[in-house]
């Protein structure tokens, strides 16, 4: 692939995509990307299916996510 090709793919890139960079625990970056290899996707589209789910589940739930969490805390705590 030449240096014009990957310009222009770059070009693209950068007018059709946002970038989300993530920070994870040491060793979670290798357990998330044999997971996803596992179901048959990229990391990325793993990640982009949970963040979409997780905004399907919470529009539906009208949950915040800290509420979520209370509920969560609360149920262990008993």
């Amino acid at each position: 692939m030449g240096k014009t090709s990957s310009t222009v793919k770059n070009r693209y890139n950068a007018k059709a995509y946002d970038r989300i960079e993530i920070v994870v625990p040491k060793g979670q970056k290798d357990i998330i990307k044999a997971h996803a290899a596992s179901i048959g996707e990229s990391v990325n589209a793993f990640i982009f299916r949970a963040i979409t789910q997780a905004m399907e589940t919470d529009s539906r739930t009208g949950d915040t996510p800290a509420a979520a969490w209370a509920e969560i805390e609360k149920e262990s705590a008993e």
